[in-house]
């Protein structure tokens, strides 16, 4: 099951959070982003130790302008609290799994 993050609750549920993180910046007009949807909920729940972190970036500028967000879907793997990883696009499962290490 995906949190959603905002800025509000970003710091206690990314930075302040043990383990790891993976955060999808998406929109709903995304096409790719409803596609990889479903993959990273297969993720999440097929590894529980994993946290997944869903930001609309339509909804949270702040948050998107401070990740530099160019382009959506855009992944970024936290790991108790620091930034390890981030990858730009539609991929599929396996390729997810490799960014979270």
């Amino acid at each position: 099951m995906a949190t959603t993050i905002t800025k509000d609750n970003f710091s206690a549920e990314v930075l302040e959070a043990p383990g790891t993180v993976l955060l999808d910046f998406w929109a709903s007009w995304c096409g790719p982003c409803r596609m990889l949807s479903p993959i990273l909920d297969q993720v999440a729940a097929e590894h529980s130790e994993i946290k997944l972190g869903k930001i609309n970036v339509d909804e949270q500028p702040e948050l998107a302008q401070q990740f530099d967000v160019m382009s959506i879907p855009t992944l970024v793997v936290y790991k108790n609290g620091q930034k390890v990883n981030e990858a730009v696009g539609l991929m599929p499962k396996e390729q997810v799994e490799s960014l979270l290490g």
